[in-house]
């Protein structure tokens, strides 16, 4: 069974930095795309960065120079590098896969299967 699972996320003061990952199991990650969303209070889910099976990124404008995404398909992980954080970036931080070779847009309707979500408080 398909399955991803978030860690990382936590209390950390405006400016800091944190690390999200997000390990799958029960598929391997040589056939998929890998995005993070975020959801925060009262606002919609969307979409915040997104890596291709080879590698290629993508990012939204509000974390463009920020975040970093990237993986390691041996370890079937991808991780978040979150710098100079805002307390805009407080949310629910999902990690998601959508099963192509291709980099597909930052939409969730293109993601089949969704971690149970971590949260990021950014906060002084």
């Amino acid at each position: 069974q398909l399955q991803l699972e978030e860690s990382g996320g936590g209390l950390v003061q405006p400016g800091g930095s944190l690390r999200l990952s997000c390990a799958a199991s029960g598929f391997t990650l040589d056939y998929y795309a890998i995005g993070w969303f975020r959801q925060a209070p009262g606002k919609e889910r969307e979409g915040v960065s997104i890596s291709s099976s080879d590698g290629e990124t993508n990012y939204a404008d509000s974390v463009k120079g920020r975040f970093t995404i990237s993986r390691d398909n041996a370890k079937n992980t991808v991780s978040l590098q979150m710098d100079s954080l805002k307390p805009e970036d407080t949310a629910v931080y999902y990690c998601a896969a959508a099963p192509t070779f291709e980099l597909p847009p930052l939409l969730e309707t293109f993601f089949r299967s969704w971690g149970q979500g971590t949260q990021v408080t950014v906060s002084s």
